[in-house]
């Protein structure tokens, strides 16, 4: 079997996790639109391929697919997946089984103003939150919002653009900042589908402890676990520092979510507790930054992919042995290029 990552990044991990999955039984390819990109180096075969708006990317994969004999294909980033899963029935028309969620899903997921709708209106905790400048005033002015606020692009990734305004001189100028942020990366391609004004989003600065939740379905989409994890630090939108833990009420809530949305495979998921209340903040329709520390801890998802992929229907331990009380540092390691 030959698994091919997407948009591999930096995610190193990744492909390490799918070659011990694999063992000796295939391969680990990656591309990326970047050749520097240190995935690269750990990988049977990498590619560069276009970017993912090209026009010539889906044609690019297809082609990378039959004449590497690839089996399974999944993405690693937000942008990839509405392409991915518009494109899902030419894949599985040669053969290639495509690890992504039903495109309304991915769409609700990558927009975070439809990502607080759908959860406001099944019934969870979530923070207040604005979608432009004008109705974030009136609720200042109204007493039913108060600073700090968190400011974030609408259809960001990671930590880009995001800020926190004490006042009012630091939200207008955070406005303008990120507006330009926006317009200066390749936010901009999903950004431009929405007015100007509802390119960010603005919302209450919860305070409470923050926890990473991996909400884990099998490939039909049934729920299979949801591996908690309290966020002790944080560096550029990732855990750097995280601990298993045990939370009933914030598995309980991560169960029903995955249930709810049907997803396939991970759906990595920002929670808050807050006096007991779990509220959710963002939901990631992909393996997420916070995935090693629930690896670490026992939960081998890309070794429960090949095996779903292989037909295997049992229920698979290597989504229920996992440990609680599992703490885990990121490091940073240097990997020397050979030219």
């Amino acid at each position: 079997m030959n698994v091919l990552l997407t948009s591999v990044g930096r995610r190193a991990y990744m492909v390490k996790y799918f070659k011990d999955a694999l063992g000796e039984n295939g391969e680990v390819h990656v591309c990326n639109s970047d050749d520097l990109t240190v995935a690269f180096h750990y990988a049977d075969k990498a590619v560069v391929s276009p970017l993912i708006y090209d026009e010539a990317y889906i044609p690019f994969l297809l082609q990378y697919c039959k004449e590497n004999k690839i089996d399974v294909l999944l993405s690693l980033f937000d942008i990839d997946l509405p392409i991915l899963a518009k494109n899902r029935n030419a894949f599985e028309e040669i053969g290639v089984k495509v690890i992504v969620s039903d495109l309304e899903l991915v769409e609700i997921c990558n927009d975070k103003w439809k990502t607080y709708e759908f959860l406001k209106n099944k019934g969870f905790n979530v923070p207040k939150t604005y979608l432009n400048l004008q109705r974030v005033m009136l609720a200042l002015e109204s007493g039913e919002l108060h600073y700090p606020i968190i400011i974030k692009p609408r259809f960001g990734c990671g930590s880009i653009g995001m800020s926190i305004a004490e006042d009012e001189m630091a939200l207008l100028y955070y406005f303008r900042r990120n507006t330009r942020v926006i317009n200066r990366s390749y936010l901009k391609y999903e950004s431009a589908k929405v007015d100007q004004a509802e390119q960010i989003i603005y919302q209450e600065c919860l305070k409470g402890q923050e926890y990473g939740i991996d909400v884990i379905n099998d490939l039909h989409g049934t729920f299979q676990n949801a591996i908690v994890k309290k966020k002790i630090a944080m560096r550029a939108g990732e855990t750097d520092i995280g601990e298993t833990v045990d939370e009933p009420v914030l598995w309980e809530t991560a169960a029903r979510l995955g249930k709810l949305t049907k997803h396939v495979a991970n759906m990595d998921c920002d929670f808050f507790l807050v006096d007991g209340r779990p509220y959710v903040l963002e939901m990631n329709a992909r393996f997420g930054g916070g995935y090693p520390f629930s690896h670490t801890a026992g939960c081998d998802l890309p070794r429960a992919i090949v095996q779903w992929c292989k037909g295997n229907k049992k229920p698979l331990i290597e989504l229920t042995n996992v440990k609680a009380g599992v703490k885990a540092f990121k490091e940073l390691v240097l990997t020397e290029v050979l030219l």
